[in-house]
């Protein structure tokens, strides 16, 4: 493997992960949890009702606490602000750690769901040593842009796959001048990337999850893509991407056409 796409340093954090993610949202069982941990993958996310994910960091804590880069967050609740302390400190009991190295705020969707001091109090959390790194998760990229280009992030989740692109004009522009580190998630755009689009030819090619994920490897400023299975069988596919490195053109180039055309047909689903 080339060891330059498959781990990265994690922006500003300094922090060295696998390249590709791991969360266990669809429950793929411990043993897949435990064979992504096998296979190199050291960036997990951990929402706290994901007990598989749980209750196998929790094994493996007991060991080599380092060796992991363990992501959790708080959510954005709408009608109003959750207790990030509490969400974090819950956090801690569950995975029975002293400190979680990414911690976010999810889900945010307009500006005034993230406010100056809700960061701020995420930093306060940092300086007192109960996390490593703050961010936030958003589908709002020009707000993550302008967030990201004043330095008030260590870490931006994003949305990016051959169907939304939109990251490469309003996000990665923004990166040089404070380096924060992007993790990235739906490389196969909720499986929309897996099925043939309407219109597109029957005897077309349609991609892989593999080379889902390979797309958004290729591009360097993305430093780790989550990746979500529901059994070993995807966790084994997906770990592939790794082992085959990033696209060439003409493959890249037919990745782009089949995200747009999944993009126009689910235009509404933005």
């Amino acid at each position: 493997m080339d060891r330059e796409f498959t781990h990265a340093t994690l922006g500003r954090t300094g922090m060295t992960v696998c390249r590709l993610g791991l969360s266990a949202t669809y429950r793929p069982g411990v043993e897949t949890v435990h064979r992504a941990l096998d296979a190199g993958i050291n960036y997990v996310f951990a929402y706290g009702f994901d007990t598989q994910m749980v209750r196998t960091l929790r094994d493996v804590f007991r060991r080599n606490r380092e060796e992991y880069v363990v992501a959790t967050g708080g959510y954005n609740l709408l009608v109003g602000h959750p207790n990030l302390r509490r969400t974090l400190e819950r956090r801690l009991r569950q995975l029975r750690t002293d400190y979680i190295d990414v911690f976010l705020f999810l889900g945010v969707t307009k500006p005034k769901h993230c406010p100056d001091s809700l960061l701020e109090e995420m930093r306060r959390f940092r300086e007192e040593g109960l996390v490593r790194a703050i961010g936030i998760s958003s589908h709002n990229r020009k707000f993550l842009g302008e967030l990201v280009s004043r330095g008030a992030l260590d870490v931006a989740m994003i949305r990016y796959n051959a169907a939304h692109r939109g990251a490469e004009q309003e996000i990665f522009n923004h990166l040089g001048a404070h380096d924060p580190g992007v993790v990235s998630y739906t490389a196969t755009r909720w499986g929309y990337l897996l099925r043939r689009p309407r219109g597109w030819p029957k005897d077309g090619r349609v991609p892989t999850a593999a080379m889902c994920y390979r797309f958004v490897l290729s591009n360097p400023h993305v430093h780790v893509c989550m990746t979500a299975p529901k059994n070993r069988e995807q966790l084994e596919e997906n770990l592939e991407a790794l082992s085959q490195g990033p696209l060439g053109s003409e493959e890249m180039r037919f990745m782009r056409d089949f995200g747009d055309a999944v993009h126009r047909q689910r235009k509404w689903f933005m």
